[in-house]
């Protein structure tokens, strides 16, 4: 009776497909322009954001790369920088027009308080545009005050005016007129001294712009 050889057995191996099985794929990088359009975005780098987050679109899509997702949120916030600054401007300018900067007004509707742009080397100064105080001006007005003036000559309205400016001058700059490196002009509304005061007075320095309002400049 012929028997076989005994085959030593041999275990069976699974596909190679099934060696992968529970394996999880390594994970892809997010693209580096979609991470480089959210970093520029955060700050407000808007042109910068913008111009990397559409090539990391571009990128993605033609590679299929990680990174969809950033590259959005970065043209996202781009969007709010823009729709923000936007509010900004619209606000300051409505601030200005309501604060009558810009404005052309005669010189003696400037208000205490405001600034203005003008020719101060001008021997008969009558308008004036409004500025902002903390940007560069000609000038500022910075009181009205009483003075009879009813039956004076020229010559005494001046002395009169300048008296009672100079007065006004001290307390505003903080240094008396005649030590300041600053000028002085006076305008006269009316003769007659009212309660609210019939002289305006108003500082500057020709040929030089002021910045920021000259109240305790001490200049």
């Amino acid at each position: 009776m012929n028997t076989s050889p005994i085959q030593p057995a041999r275990p069976s191996l699974p596909s190679a497909e099934s060696w992968l099985e529970g394996v999880p794929e390594p994970k892809r990088k997010p693209d580096g322009y979609a991470v480089a359009a959210l970093a520029t975005s955060l700050p407000g780098l808007v042109p910068l954001a913008v111009v990397l987050g559409v090539v990391a679109l571009r990128r993605i899509k033609r590679t299929g790369s990680q990174g969809k997702r950033l590259a959005q949120a970065a043209l996202l916030l781009s969007l709010c920088w823009v729709i923000a600054i936007g509010v900004a401007v619209t606000m300051n300018l409505i601030g200005e027009r309501r604060a009558g900067i810009g404005r052309t007004v005669p010189i003696s509707k400037v208000e205490v308080g405001r600034c203005f742009d003008a020719d101060l080397d001008t021997s008969s100064l009558q308008l004036v545009r409004i500025a902002d105080c903390a940007g560069a001006h000609s000038g500022e007005a910075y009181a009205k005050v009483r003075a009879a003036l009813a039956g004076l000559s020229a010559a005494q309205t001046g002395a009169a005016a300048t008296q009672q400016c100079a007065g006004a001058f001290v307390d505003f700059v903080g240094k008396p007129y005649e030590r300041s490196e600053l000028d002085m002009y006076y305008v006269v509304l009316e003769n007659r001294a009212v309660a609210d005061g019939n002289v305006l007075c108003l500082v500057g320095m020709p040929g030089t712009r002021l910045t920021g309002t000259m109240r305790g400049s001490q200049r």
